[in-house]
């Protein structure tokens, strides 16, 4: 249960609104373009700052090691770059779940980078923020950000573009899918031609991933078939998780209500500037 004598920061769940893979450099990375949006859902994370220098966790989840864990591996990064002497004790309540292709670690990263930031006054830019993103994971800079964008390259090239914000219908249908096995799989497309901005908003682009995934994956398979009862379903990034933007609330739950009682779904608002970017607004100016 949370500590209700400390404050929570949002780490907010992503979607990639399409996924194009254009080539492949000779270190193995995948050449991209994607653009990505902000939810309302996310995980928390509180922070109890000490004079010790120590930085430990207070949080446990499956699959859950202190050494790899990416929020301790932030903060120690954070303070190794900027020599800060105080530590910080977390803990993080996950509500993402964990390999759905909704960015939660990366999420994390970015929220522990950007508040102990604030908090520790090591007075990082954004920007520099955003490049020791980059050594935890390449979607971190998009998250430290914080705005619906544009990307490419291996995801660091970027651009902050303004979308509609419809309501999604997330559906979750608890499968792990491995972007390191999708992306190493020899029959992967990896020679989409390059697209514009205008092409991706006039409707003209995919998901790259997704044939593969849905051949791989028959639950992920069985969930969009589902969803496209309903709405176009996409997948996010790799998956597992799929979504379908709905012309209300309403109308999003009355789908989710005939759900299939083995997946998990939110309801769900698209927003162009993240919630912990609004939140950091709020609390410091």
């Amino acid at each position: 249960m949370p500590d209700n004598s400390r404050q929570y920061w949002p780490a907010p769940a992503k979607i990639n609104l399409f996924l194009h893979i254009t080539g492949q450099r000779p270190d193995g990375y995948h050449l991209l373009q994607t653009v990505f949006q902000f939810l309302d859902i996310h995980d928390q994370i509180g922070f109890e700052i000490n004079t010790t220098g120590e930085i430990g966790s207070r949080h446990q989840y499956p699959g859950f090691n202190q050494e790899e864990d990416l929020t301790i591996r932030a903060a120690r990064l954070l303070q190794a770059v900027s020599g800060c002497q105080q530590g910080a004790d977390i803990e993080l309540i996950k509500n993402l779940p964990i390999g759905g292709g909704i960015g939660g670690g990366s999420s994390d990263a970015a929220t522990v980078l950007l508040v102990l930031n604030k908090l520790w006054k090591t007075g990082l830019t954004e920007d520099e923020l955003a490049h020791l993103g980059l050594e935890l994971g390449a979607d971190v800079p998009v998250f430290v950000h914080g705005h619906a964008c544009w990307a490419e390259g291996v995801g660091e090239e970027f651009q902050a573009i303004d979308l509609p914000e419809p309501v999604y219908l997330l559906v979750y249908p608890k499968v792990h899918v491995s972007t390191g096995q999708i992306f190493g799989a020899r029959e992967l497309t990896r020679n989409t031609s390059p697209i514009r901005i205008a092409d991706f908003l006039a409707g003209h682009a995919g998901n790259d991933c997704e044939a593969m995934v849905r051949q791989q994956v028959p639950e992920v398979d069985r969930a969009m078939r589902w969803l496209e009862q309903y709405a176009p379903a996409r997948l996010t990034g790799t998956g597992s998780c799929i979504f379908a933007a709905f012309e209300s609330h309403e109308v999003a739950e009355q789908a989710a209500d005939n759900m299939d009682d083995d997946w998990q779904s939110w309801v769900t608002q698209g927003h162009n500037r993240s919630l912990l970017h609004q939140m950091l607004d709020e609390v410091f100016g």
